[in-house]
């Protein structure tokens, strides 16, 4: 049931990875929550949120969010002016979590329109509501591509590693002046890379952590049906056999552009300090969702092998050009995990001073082969997202 003493907070984004998450733990703590979003395909908002409602299991044990089908580009967000005039008055907080994650730069125009150009509406409805705080989703690689130590404070960085990174930035500096100009509280919260919950394994999304994996599965099952089925001819060419155990000996390098690791932080920990901040930072501030301990790519491989029961996975540093002879197996997953490839050599170091303030200095837990396994394993059987909302175990 819904807390009477607890504030209303209207979400974007509820959709998402990370929202998803936010609404469940907001409506587990009992906030009443008012979800803006879109419909997709031949799905309402409120279709969509019932679906994500059921995976989380909570379907039957908590009242339904209100949902809401706006335009974040159109004056109003798309509303009618009766409709807005209701959600100002009823809108507490602002917990603004939807964004387009996409890298490509082909997709600029896209990537702004979801991360920078759409902010106008948001930012009016906070301020005609006269919210008490503004709550930004963000990320914590907004420092750029070339600061080593990240501060929790705005970024006046130019050079990104893409057009996403570059986005997030340019949307903070623009809510900081927005909500200090309307006298609006405005907490950004910045995750490095989020996986699925540590404690089961289960996810909404597999990208990031995931897809250097998924990559290597679809290779592989291309190798084991060349051997099984055509004689292993393509496998003799590339170095590439099945030894007696049922391994897979799969010579490939994965080339970096130096030696670094991965920030990687799981959604459960992410929930936690996200709803710490959200209920004891009246004041607003920058704070930094990452891991004082990043995991090496060295670390990933040696995981990805025992998992997956291959070997012959190898990291290597310098340019990929200077590699020009590469195998087949090389070549496919060089395409593959190209826009992932500077978060797996990445050396920046993340302040976090407010975070730690706020949380007690609760850290992320160390990423170790058993919770590998367990989100892997869940991958797998979700079939890396077609089957993620069949029962999974």
């Amino acid at each position: 049931m819904f807390d009477k003493n607890k504030p209303t907070l209207t979400l974007t984004g509820a959709t998402g990875f990370l929202g998803s998450h936010i609404m469940a733990a907001l409506l587990e703590k009992g906030y009443r929550v008012i979800i803006l979003g879109r419909p997709a395909r031949e799905e309402t908002l409120e279709q969509r949120i019932a679906k994500l409602l059921r995976w989380f299991g909570m379907a039957e044990s908590i009242d339904r969010p209100e949902t809401l089908e706006i335009d974040l580009l159109k004056p109003r967000i798309g509303i009618p002016e009766a409709k807005y005039q209701e959600l100002c008055a009823r809108t507490d907080q602002i917990i603004h979590c939807a964004s387009d994650t996409n890298f490509s730069e082909r997709k600029r125009n896209l990537v702004f329109d979801a991360n920078v150009n759409s902010l106008n509406g948001i930012l009016e409805l906070a301020a005609d509501s006269r919210a008490k705080n503004f709550h930004y989703i963000s990320t914590a690689y907004v420092a750029g591509a070339n600061d080593t130590l990240c501060r929790e404070a705005l970024s006046g960085a130019s050079d990104f590693v893409n057009v996403y990174e570059e986005s997030k930035a340019q949307a903070e500096n623009i809510m900081a002046a927005y909500c200090a100009g309307n006298s609006i509280p405005l907490t950004i919260n910045r995750p490095s890379i989020v996986y699925g919950d540590s404690r089961t394994g289960r996810s909404l999304k597999f990208s990031a952590l995931y897809f250097p994996i998924k990559s290597l599965q679809h290779i592989k099952d291309i190798y084991l049906n060349d051997l099984k089925n055509n004689g292993g001819r393509k496998s003799r060419e590339g170095g590439i056999s099945l030894d007696t155990e049922g391994c897979l000996n799969l010579p490939l390098r994965m080339v970096l552009p130096r030696k670094g690791s991965i920030n990687l932080i799981p959604v459960d920990y992410f929930i936690s300090t996200t709803m710490r901040i959200i209920e004891k930072s009246a004041a607003g501030g920058i704070f930094h969702l990452t891991n004082n301990s990043p995991t090496k790519p060295e670390t990933l491989a040696a995981y990805t092998e025992q998992f997956m029961k291959v070997r012959g996975l190898e990291i290597i540093y310098g340019r990929a050009r200077d590699y020009v002879m590469r195998n087949p197996a090389e070549e496919l997953f060089d395409c593959f995990i190209e826009p992932y490839r500077p978060y797996f050599s990445d050396i920046r170091v993340f302040e976090r001073t407010n975070t730690d303030a706020v949380s007690g200095g609760v850290q992320p837990p160390e990423f170790t082969y058993e919770i590998f396994e367990r989100c892997m394993e869940f991958a797998v059987q979700a079939q890396w997202g077609k089957k993620l909302f069949s029962p999974v175990p």
